[in-house]
């Protein structure tokens, strides 16, 4: 088969038919990574402050520990989401 408009017009279709779905697997990847991390972030926080207020601040040091490395899984996690979802879209 001799080059011409129909192999660009199948490469096109495969290109878009492969953008579709991995757009598709890295949004809902990207997606679910984004909320766990937003979860681990605030789940970290609400303790974090739970500990703090519970004992008058005697726990500020294991508090600010606390929501410092959730805040860092929830960053962590949101960089990953992006990048996830940059390669679902075929991005580079």
């Amino acid at each position: 088969m001799a080059l011409g408009s129909d192999d660009k017009k199948d490469e096109s279709a495969v290109t878009s038919g492969a953008r579709f779905v991995t757009s598709t697997l890295g949004n809902t990847v990207g997606g679910l990574t984004n909320t766990v991390g937003g979860v681990v972030g605030a789940a970290g926080r609400g303790v974090g402050e739970t500990l703090e207020g519970a004992t008058g601040g005697a726990a500020k040091p294991l508090s600010d520990g606390l929501t410092s490395l959730t805040g860092g899984v929830e960053n962590a996690t949101g960089s990953l989401s992006k990048g996830v979802k940059d390669a679902g879209q075929l991005k580079k």
